[in-house]
C-alpha cells in the first residue's frame, strides 16, 4: 500500500489538484464551509480551545480557519537570549550538521543545500559546515510561521518545483524531496550570522505567504525568481524573535539553515519525531 501511495504521487496532476483545492479552500460557502471545518476538526482532533476564535462558524472560508490565530499568550516565548526558539508547531523530521553541502532527509536519502536554495551558489556557501533543521507541519497544527531569532530580511527566492506530499512516508521514499518541491527561501541577517527559512510547498498546499510580500505562490512559475532587500535604512524589514513571518494554507514543511558555529547545540528533546511548539527553546546560540 505504501508503494502504491508513492507511485500515485508521481503520476497524479499535483499542481492542478492543488490549485483546485486552493480555490475551494478560499471560497466562502456559508453552511457548507462550516460543515467542512467541523468535519476537519473532528477528523484531525484539533484543539480549538487554543484558537482566538474557537467556533467553526467564525470562519468565512476554510483558509481563514486553517491559518487561524491562537489566543494571546498560548505560545509563550523562551525569554533566554542564549536560545533561539521553535518557529512552528509541528514535529522534527531531521536536524543536524550540513556535511559537505549535504542535508540528511531520511535513511538512504540526502540532498544538497545548493539545490534547496535554488542553485544560488553564493547563498549556499554561507551555510557550509553549518546546521539544519526540518520541521513537518501536520494538518492538525497551527500554520503560522514565526521567527526563531530577530533578523533582517536580505533576500527572498521563489523556486519552482514539484508538489509531492511532505509527510514522513514520502520523505522516506522520494529522493531529494525538499529540494524538488516548490518552495520560498527567505534569508535573514541575524546576530549569529545568516539564517535561511525555507517554506516548502506540497500536495494541496494552496498558498505560501510572507508578511512582507503577501502571497508568493500561486501562481506557479517555471523560473527561479529572486528579490533583494535593504538591510539598513527605513525600508529594511526587521522581524523580532517570535514575530510572524509567513503562513501555509494547507500545511507543509519548514527547513532552517544556520551558518557554521552559529549554534552550540540543539535544546533538550530536539530530535527526529519530537513534537515542536512555537516559542519553546530550540537551540543554544554558540
Amino acid at each position: 500500500m505504501d508503494k502504491l501511495k508513492i507511485a500515485l504521487q508521481y503520476i497524479m496532476p499535483k499542481h492542478l489538484l492543488s490549485r483546485l483545492v486552493g480555490k475551494l479552500a478560499a471560497a466562502e460557502l456559508g453552511a457548507v464551509t462550516t460543515s467542512v471545518i467541523k468535519w476537519f476538526i473532528k477528523q484531525y482532533k484539533i484543539d480549538m480551545s487554543e484558537a482566538a476564535e474557537s467556533a467553526p462558524e467564525a470562519y468565512a472560508s476554510f483558509n481563514q480557519f486553517f491559518t487561524r490565530a491562537l489566543k494571546p499568550g498560548i505560545r509563550p516565548l523562551c525569554e533566554d537570549d542564549d536560545y533561539i526558539v521553535h518557529p512552528v508547531d509541528g514535529a522534527v523530521s531531521q536536524c543536524g550538521p550540513i556535511k559537505e553541502g549535504r542535508i540528511f532527509q531520511a535513511k538512504g536519502h540526502e540532498y544538497s543545500s545548493l539545490a534547496l536554495l535554488g542553485d544560488q551558489a553564493d547563498d549556499a556557501k554561507r551555510f557550509e559546515g553549518g546546521n539544519f533543521a526540518t520541521i513537518y507541519l501536520a494538518p492538525k497544527d497551527y500554520h503560522r510561521i514565526h521567527m526563531p531569532i530577530k533578523g533582517t530580511l536580505s533576500k527572498m527566492t521563489y523556486v519552482p518545483g514539484e508538489l509531492f506530499s511532505v509527510n514522513p512516508l514520502t520523505a522516506e521514499n522520494v529522493p531529494g524531496l525538499f529540494a524538488r518541491n516548490e518552495r520560498v527561501v527567505a534569508i535573514f541577517e541575524t546576530e549569529i550570522g545568516p539564517m535561511a527559512m525555507v517554506l516548502v510547498g506540497a500536495t494541496i498546499v494552496a498558498s505560501i505567504e510572507t508578511v512582507w510580500a503577501g502571497t508568493v505562490t500561486p501562481p506557479t512559475g517555471k523560473k527561479v525568481f529572486t528579490w533583494d532587500y535593504p538591510t539598513e535604512g527605513p525600508e529594511a524589514i526587521t522581524l523580532d524573535k517570535g514575530d510572524e513571518m509567513g503562513r501555509f494554507k494547507l500545511g507543509s514543511t519548514v527547513v532552517m539553515l544556520f551558518a557554521k558555529d552559529a549554534l552550540e547545540h540543539f535544546a533538550d528533546g530536539v530530535e527526529p519525531k519530537a513534537v515542536t511548539r512555537m516559542g519553546r527553546a530550540f537551540a543554544k546560540i554558540d
